[in-house]
């Protein structure tokens, strides 16, 4: 964007150039899977396999080689699948593990260097108290996290691809909180998704967060698993508690204490 020149104090002219925009989770996704559907091409052609992504979780999907950003007509019908941006994707085709020509789905998200360091930046991070300095190590892997954020020890946030995490300002997350962006289904089969968390949201201890959107002021209660049974949770809501299944007896002996004798 070019410079915008205002006038300054003293009638001087002061330039003022616009600061770059903040990712959205939308670009991100289509950044995401473009560079899968570009690996997914590469190894497909390399071990012979027909792989294919959907936006549910079911369906028969669209093969990736008809995606092919590289060319004019693949960049067509790419731009067309990803618009607008799905919140999840499932890669299936990539074969059983003991086919002679499958591919470890591990690869067709990330090159090996990359995986690494995820890996040794999160084991790091895993031990680390929550402070400025642990929120600094998960803003290098690629989560988006805003100000005045804590997240506890042993929290863990997925290495998959953690750029499809955002946290909003002021959120609290738990120790043993999870949050899981991929799950791998078998036989060559993954998914992968968008984790939202809202501004000011308590995340209680222990809680699992798979693909969600989570909007601000909401509070989990420890132990809590999230998804896949909830896609999105409303602003202000508290989510985890269930009542205990206490049923009282019908009768003359309800009253009764424990171990009182209920005959005349």
């Amino acid at each position: 964007m070019m410079p915008v020149a205002s006038a300054g104090a003293g009638g001087h002219d002061a330039t003022m150039t616009s600061l770059p925009q903040s990712p959205t989770p939308e670009t991100v996704m289509r950044e995401v899977t473009t560079q899968i559907i570009r690996r997914a091409i590469r190894l497909g052609r390399r071990k012979g396999r027909d792989i294919r992504i959907s936006k549910t979780a079911k369906g028969k999907g669209v093969s990736v080689a008809d995606l092919n950003p590289d060319t004019p007509e693949g960049r067509a019908r790419l731009d067309a699948f990803l618009t607008p941006p799905g919140r999840h994707y499932t890669i299936t085709g990539l074969g059983a593990p003991e086919e002679p020509n499958a591919i470890n789905w591990r690869d067709v998200n990330l090159p090996f260097g990359r995986k690494m360091l995820l890996l040794v930046l999160v084991g790091i991070s895993f031990f680390m108290r929550g402070s400025p300095l642990k929120n600094r190590l998960y803003r290098v892997m690629g989560v988006h996290i805003g100000r005045n954020v804590e997240i506890m020890q042993m929290a863990w946030l997925d290495h998959f691809r953690p750029e499809l995490i955002f946290i909003g300002d002021n959120t609290l997350l738990g120790a043993f909180t999870r949050a899981t962006v991929h799950a791998y289904d078998g036989c060559g089969t993954f998914r992968y998704g968008l984790i939202e968390i809202g501004s000011h949201c308590t995340i209680g201890a222990g809680t699992g967060i798979g693909p969600i959107l989570m909007e601000d002021n909401v509070r989990t209660l420890p132990g809590t698993t999230l998804s896949p049974y909830l896609a999105r949770i409303r602003s202000g809501s508290v989510v985890g508690y269930s009542p205990p299944p206490v049923k009282r007896e019908e009768g003359p002996s309800a009253s009764l204490p424990p171990g009182a004798d209920k005959s005349d």
